[in-house]
């Protein structure tokens, strides 16, 4: 059961054209902001290029890997170690990393298993706002959720920020799937990062996540009122994904998108599902956006349920390239556990195609009754919906329709940048802003 609308969520209804307002200058933040390979760049980038289409004023302060933005659309980049980039982390300092605590801290994290980048990003930002002046009407965090936010905050500035969905989650899913003592050690460790995360949310004024479930959520894991967390859904490029009706589908092509190796994502049922289905639909095709661990745990599922020629996993695709492949598949399925939103979803939706998803997380506020929803973590039930789909055209027809049209009624970026002014007007004015 999805969890009631609290008070403080945002009001779905646009400005009025009419209504006198000043634009705003506008500061994201995100500490990672590379899209494809995360919806926290794509997030970055959709956000404030439809911020910029109302009028605002927005600059980007990205640390690497650094988004791709819109003309218009001023990025400062914050450059930190980067160190998942780096073949040999060990030798990966520089001369002037040495004379730099945050760097030097960042390092010695990533060398024992931390995930210090929100955390030394946050303060790469504090140092930045000391050093330079600025005339933000606001600041806007994409997740990183660090101590640098309270000291913006302590400065004065009104501080917002977007908790796409509580990485506790994470965690815990990881934790559960853990092999043995030693990898729950590390899960343990990397995520050492979530006490940091809950202090800030208990200490920042102004919390905003993008589904009712993940406010719920949020909620619980930090142990505060959903009252404090605001909604504003996340939106979805209606023109980047759309139908190509030039392009034909391919009867038995199942595209997802789920990153490998992450229980999260639910990919081991979605594989188990497929395997059930081969002796029925052998010419079956499944195209993964993602990629393997090579020698890693799907890897080694994929052998032991003999799909190595029936799976593809594509990765580094441009959106075109994305929205081609949905635009050549049947069904598009998204099997995960859990998901704070559902950008895949949206994506598959909006390009038409009709969707399978799971009730994990927000994926019911997203997909609603314009798809197949079945149990997260079943793949017996992912397996019928998939039969049902793949033997009934007009069924596939008739939700791919619908998801399209449920995508651009309610999900749109045009919609969801007008939430977030009527969000951003709010803060201004609790904190006596005058605009």
């Amino acid at each position: 059961m999805q969890p009631k609308s609290a008070p403080s969520e945002v009001e779905s209804q646009p400005i009025l054209e009419s209504q006198s307002f000043k634009p705003l200058k506008i500061c994201l933040l995100g500490y990672r902001s590379k899209p494809h390979c995360g919806g926290q760049g794509v997030y970055i980038r959709y956000l404030s290029a439809a911020l910029q289409k109302l009028g605002h004023s927005v600059d980007v302060i990205s640390g690497e890997p650094y988004p791709e933005l819109v003309e218009g659309v001023r990025l400062i980049k914050l450059p930190g170690l980067n160190l998942f980039e780096k073949e040999n982390r060990l030798t990966a300092l520089r001369w002037k990393d040495f004379q730099s605590a945050t760097s030097l801290f960042e390092w010695f994290s990533v060398l024992t298993g931390g995930f210090p980048e929100p955390y030394t990003f946050g303060q790469r930002v504090l140092r930045y706002f000391n050093e330079t002046k600025t005339d933000y009407d606001l600041i806007h965090d994409n997740q990183s959720l660090c101590y640098g936010l309270l000291g913006l905050q302590q400065k004065g500035y009104p501080v917002i920020t977007t908790i796409h969905h509580p990485i506790t989650k994470d965690r815990d899913i990881a934790l559960n799937s853990a092999r043995n003592r030693r990898h729950r050690i590390l899960i343990r460790r990397w995520h050492y990062f979530l006490h940091m995360q809950g202090h800030v949310v208990r200490n920042l004024k102004h919390l905003l996540t993008v589904s009712n479930q993940s406010r719920h959520d949020i909620s619980k894991a930090f142990k505060i009122s959903e009252t404090k967390v605001n909604v504003v859904h996340n939106g979805i490029d209606t023109v980047d994904f759309s139908p190509l009706p030039e392009i034909q589908r391919r009867p038995f092509r199942i595209m997802a998108t789920a990153s490998a190796d992450i229980p999260l994502k639910g990919l081991d049922y979605l594989l188990k599902a497929i395997a059930e289905l081969i002796p029925r639909f052998p010419d079956l095709n499944l195209v993964v956006l993602g990629s393997p661990k090579p020698g890693g745990h799907t890897e080694s599922l994929i052998n032991r349920l003999n799909l190595g020629n029936v799976i593809t996993f594509v990765n580094g695709l441009s959106t075109e390239e994305i929205n081609r492949y949905y635009a050549e598949a049947s069904i598009a399925v998204i099997p995960s556990l859990y998901e704070g939103f559902g950008l895949p979803a949206g994506e598959a939706m909006s390009s038409g195609v009709p969707v399978i998803s799971t009730t994990g997380g927000a994926l019911p506020e997203v997909v609603g009754e314009a798809g197949l929803l079945v149990p997260p973590g079943n793949a017996g039930a992912l397996a019928n919906a998939m039969t049902d789909l793949l033997e009934n055209a007009e069924k596939r027809d008739r939700l791919g329709a619908a998801g399209r049209k449920r995508i651009l009624e309610k999900f749109s970026w045009d919609v969801a940048a007008r939430q977030m002014t009527r969000y951003y007007y709010k803060v201004l004015q609790d904190v006596n802003h005058q605009f």
